[in-house]
């Protein structure tokens, strides 16, 4: 039996034909994942109880200034309030850190191997997820030991979590295919990161904007998955419209990185 032969192109592509290749490596994707959780991992003592240290000492330091010193006010067990966002906001961090620079870092394998570029950022997507359902069990585990209810909108966390992908990707999409060319990034992604989190609703309500400026604020899409998150495991009201507004934005960022990254993937590695 012929085995068959895979022709390799310089002529662009359409980004219907891309995405389908990207469809057929979609083993690669998980192979990413697997290999980048081992090395992750790899001659530590805990091994994955770090993916439960890591939220656990945010929620500590968190609860012990805006609870004990500042002692903000939520209608909720302060606990539970600020590690739903700690747990959607690592997510987000994690997608838009570790895809804005898996490019650069697998610049060895962009130089030698054939293989949809798209692949290293959506493996991302696995990686930070092994995390995060992680620490959504300890969530869960902190609403149970604080008596908090448990409600029917728990059955629409795959969907807030599609969503923390969607927000994640659109900002990491961008990021892996522009830090190819513009190094710097690559130095800059870790301080936008670390102010960001002033930005979002983390470890305080969303009701200390101004009202006006709320829909602005929204504009910000970590906003809208922490909102969501919160409706769904603490039952906070959402207005519908912003979140809604906030994910059109990161669908259209997702779209325009997409094809940007695409239009730039048969010169990466010419940059690396």
């Amino acid at each position: 039996m012929r085995t068959p032969v895979k022709t390799i192109s310089s002529k662009p592509i359409s980004a219907a034909e891309y995405l389908r290749q990207v469809w057929s490596s979609r083993a690669l994707v998980l192979t990413f994942a697997v290999r980048d959780l081992r090395i992750q991992y790899a001659q530590t003592y805990l091994g994955l109880l770090w993916s439960v240290i890591q939220p656990l000492t945010g929620l500590v330091i968190f609860y012990f200034f805006f609870q004990r010193l500042i002692h903000i006010d939520v209608n909720a067990p302060y606990a539970v309030f600020a590690f739903t966002g700690i747990t959607g906001w690592f997510y987000f961090t994690s997608l838009v850190g570790q895809a804005g620079t898996s490019l650069m870092h697998n610049q060895h394998l962009v130089k030698k191997i054939h293989f949809p570029r798209l692949v290293l950022p959506l493996s991302k997507v696995i990686t930070g997820l092994v995390e995060f359902l992680i620490s959504s069990a300890l969530l869960l585990l902190l609403m149970t030991l604080t008596g908090c209810d448990f409600s029917w909108k728990l059955l629409l966390f795959p969907l807030a979590i599609l969503v923390n992908v969607v927000v994640g990707l659109s900002v990491g999409v961008w990021l892996s295919a522009l830090t190819v060319r513009f190094r710097d990034l690559h130095h800059i992604i870790p301080y936008l990161v670390g102010f960001g989190i002033w930005l979002t609703p983390v470890f305080y309500p969303d009701t200390i904007v101004p009202q006006a400026l709320n829909w602005i604020y929204y504009l910000h899409p970590p906003a809208s998955i922490i909102a969501l998150y919160r409706w769904i495991f603490l039952d906070f009201p959402i207005n519908v419209w912003q979140v809604f507004s906030s994910v059109v934005v990161s669908v259209c960022l997702l779209v325009t990185g997409l094809l940007y990254f695409i239009r730039s993937e048969k010169f990466m590695a010419d940059y690396l």
